[in-house]
């Protein structure tokens, strides 16, 4: 039993730990008011270019992987981009194995029809070794640009992104530039309205305060600019883990280079509208996130970085070590409460810290006007569901620890826009994660606890274990839904 008491409190110290650091994240937007304060600098910094040779070349990396349904609007996009057309290289790094690459070729084609100048270039592998990392390592053997900006499928960047970016290279030492995601779809269900929130969080509070004090940030990924030299001076891209995003952020800022956060430059993209397609892509991010930690610690720790920065850093690679520590907290309240451990009792202590993530997600949410109770609502739905990803992610995360390799799944996109967007018909949609049967289980594990905690009194429990039956509950009960919604679509379309 004393096996299991310390396993809990293990648990309960360390949500407390990554709770604080949501508290002192949150502390420290609101004291340098960053939103304001960054977006400041980034206007004194973009400027015009006196003539067309004085612009640098850049290089657009548009990296694809079937995507039939938005690839042609990521095109469009980057044939607006406002750059001297013989400054800019467009390379489509294509993997895919449908149509998607007939549709691109096709496109390119109707381009230079036009006579459209810029320079378009069609890159199609066939054995995707490396994944997204092999094949952007791969473009940058032909891309002529000194600074490379990268777009995942399913963004849209504004016309004047490269203006607002690329002239905040002029600071020294700068490798790279991250913008801030907007949303395509942000109210087409309630899935899509959590996951705005939590984009949010990211983007609103904790990048801009981790800029504020010159803490380790990370290139997400997507909708920013890299400065070639600063790639190949940090190992360029690396497939040997899922998050290649991060591993090389990382790298390059323990070479010596700096990311500059750029939050007025927002670049929207499409939320995932499938819970399948929701849950692979966090998997990804959390088993990714864990080898990038694995990978790089080490060096991290042995850097002249001041302590406390060492530390943002660890919690900032390991915080979906959240997700088995919150399933590990359920799992052991019952023998906890069954034997009446007084370590139980310890736990409440810590309870002032499990306000920070609402607290952050609250405050992200201060920039829009919605009403206070959409505001709660939605906050509470971002909660729940975190719980309810818990499984998921601590299978991701265990198979990080464990050195088990997967390879990198997309994230399916079926250019939604609004919730009259039909999506269940599509060849890329998911079938139900047979998880979702452990999930169900797990939600009335949490409803027979809760039930269990009442009875013997154990109040302040309760709302902790609500929290999980709501999660379980939401998470379970959408996979099922969505499941047989598709059956429903694809056996009317049959019809």
């Amino acid at each position: 039993m004393l096996i299991l008491e310390i396993f809990y409190l293990f648990s309960a110290i360390f949500l407390a730990i990554y709770g604080i650091n949501s508290l002192v994240l949150t502390w420290l937007y609101r004291r340098q008011n960053a939103t304001r304060q960054l977006g400041a600098v980034a206007a004194k910094e973009t400027g015009g270019f006196s003539t067309e040779s004085s612009y640098p070349a850049v290089t657009v990396q548009l990296p694809v992987y079937n995507e039939r349904h938005v690839v042609e609007r990521l095109l469009e996009a980057a044939l607006k981009l406002d750059w001297p057309a013989k400054r800019l290289h467009v390379q489509v790094l294509d993997d895919s194995t449908d149509d998607t690459q007939q549709i691109i070729a096709a496109a390119l084609n109707r381009y230079r029809d036009k006579g459209i100048q810029i320079q378009f270039e069609h890159v199609h592998r066939t054995d995707r070794s490396g994944f997204k990392a092999g094949a952007l390592q791969n473009g940058l053997a032909t891309a002529s640009g000194e600074f490379v900006a990268i777009f995942d499928a399913d963004f849209i960047p504004p016309a004047d992104f490269l203006k607002k970016t690329v002239p905040l290279f002029n600071q020294a030492g700068v490798g790279c530039v991250q913008t801030r995601w907007g949303h395509v779809n942000p109210e087409s269900s309630h899935l899509t309205k959590a996951q705005a929130l939590g984009i949010d969080g990211h983007f609103v509070v904790e990048q801009n305060a981790r800029h504020a004090v010159s803490a380790f940030l990370n290139f997400n990924g997507t909708a920013g600019v890299w400065r070639r030299a600063c790639m190949v001076d940090a190992g360029g891209w690396q497939g040997d883990t899922l998050t290649e995003d991060l591993d090389l952020s990382y790298r390059a800022q323990l070479c010596g280079w700096h990311i500059i956060y750029q939050p007025e430059m927002i670049v929207p993209a499409e939320l995932p509208v499938q819970l399948g397609a929701f849950k692979r892509q966090q998997f990804r991010w959390a088993k990714g996130s864990i080898q990038t930690a694995l990978k790089l610690l080490g060096q991290l720790w042995q850097s002249p970085r001041p302590l406390w920065l060492k530390l943002m850093g660890t919690l900032h690679l390991t915080n979906y070590g959240v997700h088995p520590l919150m399933l590990l907290n359920l799992l052991l309240t019952l023998p906890m409460t069954m034997s009446d451990s007084p370590f139980l009792m310890l736990t409440p202590l810590f309870t002032i810290s499990a306000i920070g993530p609402p607290l952050l997600y609250w405050t992200a949410m201060q920039t829009k006007t919605l009403p206070r109770r959409t505001r709660l609502g939605r906050l509470a739905l971002l909660i729940a569901l975190g719980a309810g990803l818990s499984l998921s992610n601590t299978r991701a995360v265990l198979e990080a620890l464990l050195g088990i390799n997967s390879e990198f799944k997309r994230t399916p996109k079926f250019a939604v826009t609004s919730q009259f967007t039909a999506w269940q018909t599509s060849a890329y949609a998911l079938p139900r994660d047979p998880a979702a049967w452990l999930e169900l289980l797990l939600a009335f594990y949490a409803i027979g606890l809760l039930g269990w905690s009442i009875s013997i009194g154990v109040w302040w429990l309760i709302p902790w274990l609500m929290l999980y039956v709501g999660g379980y509950s939401y998470v379970s009960s959408l996979a099922f839904v969505q499941a047989w919604q598709t059956r429903v679509a694809r056996a009317e379309a049959m019809v």
